[in-house]
């Protein structure tokens, strides 16, 4: 399991010209699921993700957490799984199929208490970045 995550002021998911999602400032996550993950590790990688100490404290070091006054928005993501080591177009062999990725990423957007994106569906994502600040975060 990957989770591209994304400082955010702002962020928005959009389906069909209407707006599902949107969060003030927090996380954006872009979440991709491997065949190897399982609800244990989604748990494990959504205590992280809360965990990360990416915000300014009264300082302005990147020293607090999440916390409970910002908001975070998770999307699926499948093409961090895109493998582009042979040729030019993207082969995601590595992701898992729906019927395994939909309920995981359904528990990592649950264990964060998460807005989200609608699963499978084209979907626009806005953004406007904090910092930037984008970390991958895997776990071992």
């Amino acid at each position: 399991m990957r989770a591209l995550v994304q400082r955010v002021r702002r962020a928005s998911v959009t389906v069909d010209g209407e707006t599902i999602s949107a969060i003030g400032p927090g996380l954006l996550v872009l979440l991709g699921i491997t065949h190897d993950d399982d609800a244990a590790g989604a748990d494990r990688l959504a205590g992280k993700v809360r965990a990360l100490r990416i915000f300014e404290d009264a300082e302005g070091k990147m020293n607090e957490s999440l916390g409970d006054g910002r908001e975070v928005l998770v999307v699926s993501q499948f093409t961090l799984y895109g493998d582009t080591r042979k040729g030019n177009r993207p082969s995601f062999i590595g992701a898992a199929r729906p019927e395994v990725a939909e309920p995981l990423y359904e528990r990592f957007r649950t264990r964060l208490g998460a807005q989200g994106g609608r699963f499978g569906a084209h979907m626009e994502v806005e953004l406007v970045n904090d910092g930037p600040v984008t970390l991958l975060v895997e776990l071992p």
